[in-house]
């Protein structure tokens, strides 16, 4: 049977549409607050160090700064979907950085210092 439209609708019906659409508003929070949680950097990282290292990290995490060997990194290669910044200094600070775009490389100046840090640009 179904009900006429000019009928008004009941409080249980109600109190039902009220829990479905907060719990929808609830989940789609809850799901946007959790999916920063560990976000990666999709694709690698590549580097070489001051000793003629290579070194190859697979997704690293987007925040936070990242150090580098004690020797620091000469050559980076971004293969990532996501934008470096280079530091010369091991706690990503300071006004001298290089940015590297996804998937570009990039090396360090002549007489330049190795970069030790790193940040996702996000």
């Amino acid at each position: 049977m179904s009900v006429p439209a000019s009928q008004p609708r009941t409080p249980a019906s109600r109190r039902r549409r009220t829990a479905i659409v907060a719990g929808t508003v609830l989940f789609a929070l809850a799901t946007a607050a959790c999916s920063e949680l560990d976000r990666t950097a999709v694709g690698t990282v590549s580097y070489s160090t001051g000793t003629a290292q290579a070194v190859t990290l697979t997704s690293p995490k987007v925040r936070g700064c990242h150090r580098l060997p004690p020797t620091g990194a000469t050559y980076v290669n971004n293969n990532t979907l996501v934008d470096m910044v280079m530091y010369p200094t091991p706690d990503c600070t300071g006004k001298v950085t290089t940015y590297i775009g996804s998937k570009f490389a990039d090396n360090v100046a002549p007489k330049a210092a190795p970069w030790r840090s790193y940040t996702f640009v996000h």
